[in-house]
């Protein structure tokens, strides 16, 4: 029997009261949001859905972790995904990926929510820190690289699908956006991870053109599963996802998560006939309800039978290849943004190299600091997480590094004077970014939750409304601390301002003042305005929410056991008014063509740092550049592709690794199109003097542009200038290509 016919067998023997319990979560609501505001529930067990024992159907156990399986019982803390996104490595993502499916294996789920690519418009989003950057080509790699590796072990969650990069009003905006917006820029990267095999998708919580994504039918039906053949499961956000059941079902949400709510509360009653004579309600609805009811059953059980069989035992937590793991992504993250005087006339600072003393400074240096404290907060046990000053006493144990705080700037200063070099550890905690939950956006929802049954009686309810709408309000409120520790609220949201709180630039001035050999290392995951300060700085370096091997990894780099190779995943502005317009608590907002280098490029602006900048210990030349048409299997019209081949040298005095970088600079003739734009990227490591030839595919769709007639992308006649640079305004070296006339003229792909 063949999975499909197993898929028809079961679904033949279920009532429709079972087809209706599996399109919700299996934990009852009112229980459960007890268990996330008293017992922190999020972060002690998956939650299920689709268990029926009758049948034998285990279910699918759902468990969130962008940055490692977020469950009490000591999971894995890798990096967060920003930081993974400036390794610019999809075959390390993929590792990662399988290595969290594992661990949440251990604990008893099998569906992880790790796939996070909404798209960075504006780097002050509060959860910046949960995707890989602002592009799609380069987000889409990564997001399908893990969705790969998760699929090994368990189900990807891909999310939030879609344009959902506003973190304060997420419960309200509607994002308006044209087709050609859409497609060519908000959604490429979920179209990567569907094509990578990723088995589920969860809808997002906002509008996108006046309609909520958990019931929008162009994106569920017409976009996802008819245009790009999504065979997979969608997926509410949770608990407040889905506004109109009906509405949502007939859009193409398939489940509810993770409680019985408004499906529940509504479908039942849709499926009657009418009661009261006179009235045949509508005739037509129920075939329908009852069709699409079966194809969202047929989605779960499809998923549940393809769950790889296995054992996944405790002690896959935290194993040594995984901390390794955890180590190398802290690694390849770092990125270098600074090393000596900007006026070139000083030898660099890193590596640092023959020092007797080290004077390691500032709030976060000896901090767990690992990101925000929403959904995605982990729970590492007790002194797993190494911190940059225990990482840099480790790999030095006989040299001498003392440590400050900071908040006494003159005693900083007298330290770092003392001391051969100083480094500060700077920058952003989840007081000051992350989730946000606003409890008046999401009382209306929390109204239409019908209550225990035994309150809904025509004597009791008409007094008991008005208490149960404060009820309510009160329930809205309660969850700002749901997945927060301690009591504390994670509710530090999107940021306005991207420079660094004040007392942490006069704590620079005064160590640099002291000692010019001076490194600042920032820890964050948004961005970080530098402008004001780094030129105060020989050294500048960005270490994000590292994981908990962090401190291991930061020591790696400034003392030269390894050289930096991370890459900036989005566009660092010399001020805030190069971005696009932000108000986090907007009802409204436009999504056009222009953020981040876009943006920039296209005002005619260079950045502070461009996207894909970072320095390097090492050099690198390329050589023999060539570009020709090939046929490739990328799903391309005629199944064409362009390929690029180059030679890379290592010419510097270490082994390191390049990112090579192509931007497609289009004719422009049919409409406006941005001045460049990432088609394609590799990463390479070589040992000195090594050389290498390399290959690098592109499919057509990255030359083309979405024509909103044509309702598909469509190429343009003309010259194709493909730039391999090291970032977005490096001059590169160019070639040309002009597309034969017979490729333009046929294709077209949706």
């Amino acid at each position: 029997m063949t999975p499909e016919q197993r898929v028809d067998a079961l679904l033949n023997q279920l009532s429709l009261a079972e087809k209706l319990q599996l399109l919700d979560g299996d934990t009852p609501f009112w229980s459960g949001m007890a268990a996330i505001a008293l017992h922190d529930a999020s972060h002690r067990h998956p939650w299920p859905a689709g268990q029926l024992p009758r049948l034998g159907l285990r279910g699918l156990h759902f468990v969130d972790g962008p940055r490692g399986v977020v469950l009490v019982g000591g999971a894995t803390t890798f990096p967060v995904p920003i930081a993974r996104g400036a390794s610019w490595n999809p075959e390390l993502e993929e590792r990662i990926g399988a290595a969290m499916a594992r661990e949440a294996r251990s604990f008893g789920a099998n569906w992880l929510a790790a796939v996070c690519i909404n798209l960075l418009r504006h780097p002050g989003w509060g959860r910046a820190q949960e995707t890989y950057g602002e592009d799609p080509v380069h987000v889409g790699a990564l997001g399908a690289a893990c969705s790969r590796g998760i699929e090994r072990h368990a189900i990807a969650c891909v999310k939030h699908f879609a344009l959902n990069s506003i973190d304060s009003s997420r419960f309200l905006v509607d994002v308006q956006a044209s087709p050609r917006v859409l497609h060519e820029l908000y959604l490429p990267h979920f179209r990567a991870c569907v094509e990578a095999g990723a088995g589920s998708v969860m809808s997002a919580y906002n509008r996108v053109n006046g309609i909520w994504c958990g019931q929008h039918p162009q994106l569920l039906t017409e976009i996802l599963k008819r245009r790009w053949g999504f065979r997979g499961l969608v997926v509410t956000d949770f608990i407040f996802g889905l506004r109109d059941g009906v509405a949502g079902l007939l859009a193409g949400q398939d489940l509810e998560m993770p409680f019985g709510m408004i499906l529940q509360g509504s479908l039942p009653e849709a499926l009657e006939p009418a009661q009261e004579p006179g009235l045949e309600g509508n005739p037509g609805l129920r075939p329908v309800l009852l069709e699409r009811i079966d194809d969202a059953v047929r989605r779960q059980l499809r998923l549940q039978l393809q769950i790889p069989e296995g054992v996944y035992p405790p002690s896959l937590r935290r194993c040594p290849e995984h901390l390794a793991l955890a180590r190398e992504a802290a690694l390849q993250g770092i990125v270098l943004l600074r090393n000596g005087c900007p006026s070139g006339d000083a030898e660099p600072l890193l590596p640092l190299r023959a020092l007797t003393s080290l004077a390691v400074i500032g709030p976060l240096a000896d901090a767990v600091n690992l990101g925000d404290r929403g959904s995605s907060d982990t729970r590492p046990p007790p002194g797993a997480v190494v911190t940059p000053l225990q990482g840099l006493r480790s790999a030095r144990p006989g040299l001498e590094i003392p440590h400050a705080d900071g908040r006494d700037r003159a005693g900083a200063g007298a330290l770092a004077a003392r001391c051969d070099a100083a480094v500060l550890v700077l920058g952003l905690d989840w007081r000051l970014e992350g989730e946000h939950i606003h409890p008046g956006d999401i009382a209306p929802i929390l109204e239409q939750i019908p209550p225990p049954q035994g309150l809904r009686t025509r004597r009791l309810w008409p007094r008991l409304q008005p208490l149960w709408r404060r009820f309510t309000q009160l329930i809205a409120a309660i969850t700002r601390y749901g997945s927060a520790r301690q009591g504390g609220d994670f509710a530090a949201g999107d940021r306005t301002d991207l420079t660094l709180p004040q007392e942490q630039v006069a704590l620079i001035e005064a160590v640099a003042a002291a000692n010019p050999r001076t490194v600042v290392v920032l820890m964050g995951g948004g961005a970080i305005l530098t402008a004001d300060w780094d030129h105060l700085v020989q050294g500048l370096l960005l270490l994000w929410y590292p994981g908990e091997q962090g401190g291991h990894a930061l020591a790696d780099v400034l003392f030269g056991a390894v050289s930096p190779s991370g890459r900036l995943p989005f566009t660092l502005p010399h001020h805030a008014d190069q971005l696009p317009p932000f108000e986090p608590r907007a009802p409204s907002v436009v999504y056009d063509l222009w953020h981040g280098y876009r943006r920039l490029q296209h005002q005619g602006q260079e950045a502070a740092y461009a996207f894909g900048f970072g320095l390097s210990y090492s050099r690198f030349a390329v050589s023999d550049p060539a570009v020709r048409m090939a046929a490739s299997g990328a799903g391309n019209a005629g199944g064409e592709a362009v390929e690029l081949s180059l030679g890379l040298r290592n010419s510097g005095p270490m082994t390191a690794a390049e990112v090579l970088q192509v931007y497609l600079e289009p004719p422009g003739h049919r409409m406006e199109r941005p001045f460049r734009t990432l088609v394609a990227f590799q990463r390479q490591t070589l040992a000195p003097g090594e050389q290498q030839k390399l290959t690098l595919l592109i499919p057509l769709r990255r030359l083309a542009c979405f024509d909103a007639g044509r309702d598909g992308f469509v190429l343009e006649p003309g010259l194709h200038r493909l730039v391999v640079a090291r970032h977005a305004d490096d001059d590169g070296l160019a070639l040309e290509l002009t597309l034969p006339e017979e490729v333009v003229e046929r294709y077209w792909e949706a």
